[in-house]
């Protein structure tokens, strides 16, 4: 099951959704730039912003070639998700994995099926985490999508809550 905890590490490092991600559920690059203004926001983007801010994604995922296990726990803290340039989003997504607990901030590819936005990544290597692929849309308060981190993959799905928990460290 430890690829299943580096595909959460790598999410995080998200959501992303699904995206989802993509919830992105979520991943990408370093989290540098400036946010876009809230005013220069459309309407859909303001939601879904306040709607991540300090939300949790908690739901299940599963491992592709393995159906007849049950799908594992997850949960993704995100403290905030800001509009960077073109499709960029950054999502400040607590990570706990051994003894980190860290809040990064981490760059997706958000792009919008008429009001459901996606997180999409394809290929994109996080440090010491690997390479992954995803893609996780949101909708309402659900969560849906698909991931793979080399030979591994699956599917993954939750519910978006606001966290009862402080999402940062």
């Amino acid at each position: 099951m430890a690829t299943g905890r580096s595909w959460l590490r790598g999410v995080l490092a998200l959501v992303a959704l699904l995206v989802v991600f993509g919830l992105g559920w979520l991943v990408g690059t370093a989290g540098i730039g400036r946010a876009a203004p809230r005013g220069s926001l459309n309407d859909l983007e303001r939601r879904f912003t306040d709607q991540m801010h300090g939300a949790a994604l908690v739901g299940r995922f599963t491992i592709a070639g393995r159906e007849d296990r049950q799908a594992s726990q997850e949960r993704y803290d995100i403290a905030s998700v800001e509009k960077l340039a073109g499709n960029d989003w950054r999502f400040n997504a607590r990570i706990r994995y051994g003894s980190v607990d860290a809040t990064l901030p981490i760059v997706v590819t958000m792009l919008w099926a008429g009001d459901t936005p996606m997180i999409t990544m394809t290929d994109v290597t996080i440090p010491s985490l690997g390479t992954f692929t995803a893609r996780v849309f949101f909708h309402g308060d659900r969560y849906a999508g698909t991931w793979q981190h080399g030979q591994y993959g699956g599917h993954m799905f939750g519910r978006i809550e606001k966290s009862a928990v402080s999402p940062g460290p």
